[in-house]
C-alpha cells in the first residue's frame, strides 16, 4: 500500500467513547462543519444540529452532532423558483441520505486531523420523532445519524476489517469459495477477540426466540455478534416507515 499522512490517519480511525473535559472552540466546530460541506453532494440535502449539553450526549461527549436529511430547505428554494417537489419521497430520501452520509464522514476526518475523536450512532432514525420534537424540526427534515465528538481520553486500536479479496471485485461479483469465506470470518473474529473487545465491553447480544446460548467470551466474535443483530432485529419496516411519515416523508402506499 501507499502511505501518506492522510491515508495513515484514515487507516487509524476508530470510535472514541471516552473524552476529556476540553471543550472544542467555535473555530474548531466551524472548521469541521465547513469541511463536511465540501463533501460530494446531489442537492446539499443536509442540515447539522449541534448540542453542547454534555448531560444529553452519549458518553458525555462535549459535542453531539445530528446530521439530517433536509428536503425542507430545498423545497423552500424550489418554491422561490416557482416549482414544487414532484419526485417521490423514496428517491428524495435516497439522494438525501447520500448527501448527509458523505458530509458526516468528511466531518469525522476533519475532526481527526484537528486531534478530535468521534463515534457514530446509527439508531437515531428509529427515534426520529423524539429528535424532531427536541430540536423543533420542520416537516421534511429527517435525522439520519448522530455523531459524538471531543478530545479523546483513550487510544484504542482500530477495529479489524475484511480482507481485500472479500471487498474489491473487478469486472464481476464472484462466487465465494469456502476458503475465502472462512478467511474473511477468521480475520474478523480473531481480530476482535485478539483485542478482547466483546469481553472488555461486556457485549454479548442476548438470544431471542428460545435459542440456547452456546458461546462464551472465549469464542464470541464479530461474526456471531453481527449475525445476532441481523438475524433478530428490525423484522418489520413498519416502525421506520412510521418515523419517516412523522417527519413528512411518505414512502409507502396506503
Amino acid at each position: 500500500m501507499i502511505h501518506n499522512s492522510t491515508i495513515n490517519r484514515m487507516l487509524k480511525r476508530k470510535s472514541i467513547r471516552h473524552y476529556t473535559d476540553q471543550i472544542p472552540s467555535d473555530e474548531v466546530i466551524e472548521t469541521i462543519v465547513r469541511a463536511g460541506q465540501q463533501a460530494p453532494f446531489a442537492s446539499q440535502m443536509y442540515s447539522v444540529l449541534l448540542t453542547r449539553k454534555r448531560e444529553k450526549s452519549p458518553f458525555r461527549a462535549p459535542l453531539l452532532f445530528t446530521i439530517c436529511v433536509d428536503s425542507h430547505k430545498l423545497e423552500v428554494i424550489m418554491k422561490r423558483q416557482g416549482w414544487e417537489m414532484a419526485s417521490n419521497d423514496l428517491s428524495v430520501l435516497m439522494f438525501g441520505i447520500q448527501d448527509a452520509a458523505y458530509m458526516a464522514q468528511n466531518m469525522v476526518m476533519a475532526a481527526e486531523s484537528l486531534g478530535l475523536g468521534s463515534c457514530f450512532f446509527g439508531q437515531i432514525p428509529w427515534r426520529a420523532e423524539k429528535v424532531r420534537k427536541d430540536y423543533k424540526l420542520p416537516k421534511r427534515v429527517f435525522p439520519l445519524v448522530q455523531l459524538a465528538m471531543g478530545y479523546p481520553r483513550e487510544d484504542p486500536p482500530p477495529r479489524p476489517r475484511y480482507p481485500m479479496d472479500f471487498v474489491l471485485f473487478e469486472d464481476e461479483y464472484p462466487e465465494f469459495t469456502e476458503e475465502q469465506v472462512s478467511e474473511a470470518m477468521k480475520a474478523m473474529d480473531e481480530g476482535y477477540m485478539g483485542q478482547n473487545y466483546y469481553r472488555a465491553n461486556n457485549l454479548k447480544l442476548p438470544l431471542e426466540n428460545g435459542r440456547k446460548e452456546t458461546f462464551t467470551f472465549d469464542d464470541y466474535g464479530w461474526c456471531e455478534h453481527i449475525s445476532r443483530k441481523w438475524g433478530q432485529w428490525h423484522k418489520s419496516p413498519e416502525g421506520l416507515i412510521e418515523q419517516f411519515e412523522k417527519c413528512g416523508f411518505k414512502i409507502a402506499e396506503d
